[in-house]
């Protein structure tokens, strides 16, 4: 597959421009590596989960460093976090060049102790999510968006399988001691089947015969290995009860609908799962396009005791919202506005664009108006909606 431009570049270069250092976390095979080595064709390139440099770095981590000339790309830092220290200390010697040390890193939070440590304001920190729909078309719920998937799409349960094999044996095992490797496979495929619903620990827990606290574990690895997204629960003064756990998403839907056993876009037509996985998808085009601006995620979703229920809250610039439902359906109805129009009512100072989003129709428009300030965008223009937005 041809190179497909990425919209964290354009974010990416600037911060070279302004920090001695830059880090690019996300999940494995994301394209961060593809990335880092386009954007800067003439840096050094070093992949520290060679064993080799890896001894060399353990032996002797100021001599490696004294064979490298600026910029160098370190690659999968998190095999040898010593070198942030002696790294830090070449920065301090010449604070004024920039973008001079480049790092990739799988391992979100652990790595993070590290820079938070060795490298505070002296590294810009970014994060490279897999392909947005913004980015390119070939992205869809069965493939998802993983650079290789959609390059082979056709050897697509072999490299979910293949991706499963290696997160478990690298990521998972270098985070923590997980000691039943089967019930964790077990875990992750009654985690699909809750792709969409609010968080239930114990839920999950039961059937697999292990305890919450390992449940909470597990989450924690998923998370901080960017597998999963946990969307919060908006809070305001409402004057009414609210759910207050998190909803669960996989941040892939092809790896969602590869742990649900759905191999044909005719199979996921008729998954019960269809709307959850739709949900999922555009949860994660949010995220992305935030990311891919340098910016925190800000995702959350409403649900309170009385049955009302908003998808997504999006913040925006100046304090308002835009209030967000997910419609897996291609026809688009007026009643699809109501939980839009009850919570606008409820935030009458915070709410700004009101969308229901659905799949793209050959037949429809690209935008209609279902009710009274509530817009109708399939994914497509959303996403685009999405990027030009500020």
């Amino acid at each position: 597959m041809r190179y497909i431009h990425r919209r964290l570049a354009s974010t990416l270069v600037d911060a070279s421009r302004h920090f001695p250092a830059v880090v690019v976390t996300g999940p494995r095979r994301a394209g961060k590596t593809t990335l880092l080595r386009k954007l800067f064709p003439k840096a050094h390139y070093v992949l520290l989960e060679d064993p080799d440099i890896q001894a060399r770095v353990s032996s002797d981590p100021r001599a490696f460093l004294d064979e490298l000339q600026p910029p160098v790309v370190f690659d999968e830092i998190q095999n040898t976090p010593e070198l942030l220290d002696y790294v830090r200390t070449l920065i301090d010697t010449r604070p004024h060049r920039m973008g001079q040390w480049l790092f990739t890193g799988s391992q979100e939070a652990p790595l993070m102790r590290g820079i938070t440590e060795s490298m505070a304001g002296r590294a810009a920190i970014l994060q490279l999510l897999p392909f947005s729909l913004g980015e390119t078309i070939k992205v869809n719920m069965l493939h998802g968006s993983f650079p290789e998937v959609l390059a082979r799409p056709q050897a697509r349960h072999l490299w979910f399988a293949s991706y499963l094999q290696t997160y478990l044996e690298r990521d998972v095992r270098a985070i923590t001691n997980v000691r039943d490797l089967v019930t964790f496979r077990r875990f992750l495929a009654l985690l699909a089947s809750r792709h969409g619903q609010v968080l239930n620990k114990t839920d999950l827990a039961a059937p697999l015969g292990v305890s919450v606290p390992t449940i909470s574990e597990w989450l924690y690895i998923l998370e901080v290995t960017g597998q999963i997204i946990l969307v919060p629960p908006y809070f305001e003064n409402f004057g009414k009860r609210l759910i207050k756990s998190p909803k669960v998403y996989w941040g892939d839907s092809g790896l969602a609908c590869y742990l649900l056993g759905l191999t044909s876009s005719a199979e996921l037509e008729r998954s019960p799962f269809l709307g959850a996985l739709f949900e999922g998808f555009v949860a994660a085009e949010i995220l992305k396009s935030q990311v891919n601006r340098g910016r925190r995620k800000e995702l959350y979703y409403f649900r309170d005791q009385q049955g009302l229920e908003v998808d997504f809250l999006v913040p925006r610039p100046n304090a308002t919202l835009w209030l967000v439902e997910s419609k897996a359906t291609k026809t688009v109805r007026p009643s699809m506005a109501s939980p839009l129009l009850s919570l606008r009512r409820s935030l009458p100072k915070r709410s700004g664009r009101l969308i229901v989003i659905h799949r793209k129709s050959r037949s429809q428009l690209p935008t209609a108006a279902i009710a009274r300030g509530v817009e109708a965008l399939d994914v497509e223009r959303f996403v685009q909606e999405l990027i030009r937005a500020r």
